[in-house]
């Protein structure tokens, strides 16, 4: 599966941006979803999954509250909806795939896709 990311940008603290990810070359709904970012000389951390259907989602901790995952079938595309941004959410978000829940939550997913990059200014 081919995973193209794209929505990020510069922002205030405080305010939103969404990301999407296109997926391609597999069947959507195959899949298992997530979002992980890097942030300047810290290693990739989970931020979010979710599972094929799209009933079951679980957030990293610091997002909870503030992040919203989601997943349109009928449009292959996975989103993120990032509210009071924080100047600490800036990093590179990376859309990811997996047949398998637990190796999106346990961060090790098979497929990965090129990263968007979200500043949050203070």
């Amino acid at each position: 599966v081919q995973l193209q990311a794209s929505g990020g940008g510069l922002v205030q603290a405080g305010g939103s941006l969404r990301l999407s990810c296109a997926a391609s070359g597999r069947t959507f709904s195959d899949y298992n979803m997530g979002w992980f970012r890097q942030a300047p000389g810290k290693e990739r951390e989970f931020v979010a999954g979710i599972n094929r259907a799209g009933s079951n989602s679980a957030y990293a901790d610091s997002e909870k509250g503030r992040f919203t995952i989601s997943r349109d079938s009928s449009k292959n595309t996975l989103y993120l909806q990032m509210n009071s941004l924080k100047p600490e959410d800036t990093a590179v978000y990376y859309c990811v795939a997996d047949q398998s829940y637990t190796e999106i939550i346990f961060s090790r997913p098979n497929y990965w896709g090129q990263g968007t990059q979200v500043t949050v200014s203070s």
